[in-house]
């Protein structure tokens, strides 16, 4: 019987694939391109070995192909092997991919068939409306990634590896890499490589392997500001000062404006525990948390409100809003805002 349409993460997708579990029609979709190659590639890997590929993948591209051609291809059984795989690449160049909706209806059970549609949600309301009422398969939208969700794929990744990494690391791989997904995950496969299995990923490796500074850096002058050390903070700017290419102003401005919004919801919460913060910020890490009631008793609800003016003002102003200035400049006397005034 086939199995209704089900929307699901990454790491679900492929714990299922690393266990031999398929579903028979795989739509993949979004704007975040790294995912949806992933998961197209993990299925290939785990479904076929290298001797069954010759006769059982086939893969179509959105642009040239005939869309009976794909269903009557989906039709076919695998030969000398449990599973024959097909897949539909680039279907955001396809006409008539509602045609699939005949298949999906009735899909079979020794087939996987693998829609890739990038750029953005598939134009086939007609087929997913399909899955969603009976038809068989799973359906992943790969989002892009806001700054938010970078530490949460850097910590999945690194964990579903096996491996370790502390939250300073983490912060030092979200300032060097952003959110390029791609990028990320071939950083983090370098380290994970040295580090080896079950090894943990601390911020003297990412020092010595990928330069960026384990003592200069946004979490420590996070930390620095939230323990009100000035002198520390004051060190670093001048540190990002001379190194401007790996230490932008507005990456760190950007961290500093979380972690006061962060810190003002911390402030103004009824639950002061860690499980009502952890809820109140959206974070599944009672680190983070920890952090944010430590740095409460530092800073109250006013002088959140009023930072994040100063932060806004820092924005505009490095922007050339009024007489334009240096932004290190800026930063320093925004530092000082944040702990004399």
């Amino acid at each position: 019987m086939a199995a209704k349409k089900e929307t699901q993460g990454y790491i679900q997708i492929a714990n299922s694939i690393k266990r031999g579990i398929f579903a028979p029609i795989y739509i993949l979709m979004g704007e975040e391109t790294f995912y949806i190659d992933r998961i197209q590639k993990m299925i290939e890997d785990a479904a076929l070995s290298e001797d069954e590929r010759d006769f059982n993948l086939t893969v179509f591209y959105g642009i040239d192909c005939d869309m009976h051609d794909v269903v009557n291809t989906c039709r076919r059984y695998p030969v000398m092997s449990r599973y024959q795989v097909v897949v539909l690449k680039e279907a955001q160049n396809a006409s008539n991919l509602d045609l699939l909706k005949h298949y999906a209806a009735k899909p079979l059970q020794s087939t996987i068939l693998v829609v890739c549609n990038k750029g953005g949600n598939i134009k086939a309301p007609e087929l997913m409306s399909v899955l969603k009422t009976g038809g068989g398969g799973v359906v992943f939208e790969s989002k892009k990634l806001g700054e938010q969700d970078v530490a949460t794929v850097i910590r999945s990744y690194v964990q579903g590896r096996g491996c370790k990494i502390d939250e300073k690391s983490v912060s030092m791989m979200k300032d060097f890499v952003g959110t390029d997904v791609s990028r990320l995950v071939g950083e983090l496969d370098k380290l994970l490589l040295l580090v080896g299995e079950g090894g943990n990923i601390i911020p003297e490796v990412i020092e010595r392997n990928i330069g960026v500074s384990k003592d200069f850096n946004n979490f420590e002058l996070e930390n620095a500001i939230r323990t009100r050390d000035a002198a520390k903070a004051f060190r670093i700017i001048d540190y990002f000062e001379r190194n401007p290419k790996r230490n932008p102003t507005v990456l760190t401005v950007g961290v500093l404006f979380s972690f006061f919004s962060n810190l003002l919801l911390t402030c103004t919460s009824k639950d002061k525990s860690e499980q009502g913060i952890m809820a109140q910020i959206e974070t599944k890490s009672a680190y983070r948390a920890r952090i944010f009631i430590e740095a409460s008793r530092n800073y109250n609800t006013a002088s959140c409100v009023r930072i994040i003016s100063y932060l806004r003002e820092f924005d505009a102003r490095s922007k050339g809003v009024g007489s334009r200035q240096n932004e290190y400049e800026l930063l320093r006397e925004l530092m000082y805002k944040i702990f004399y005034l």
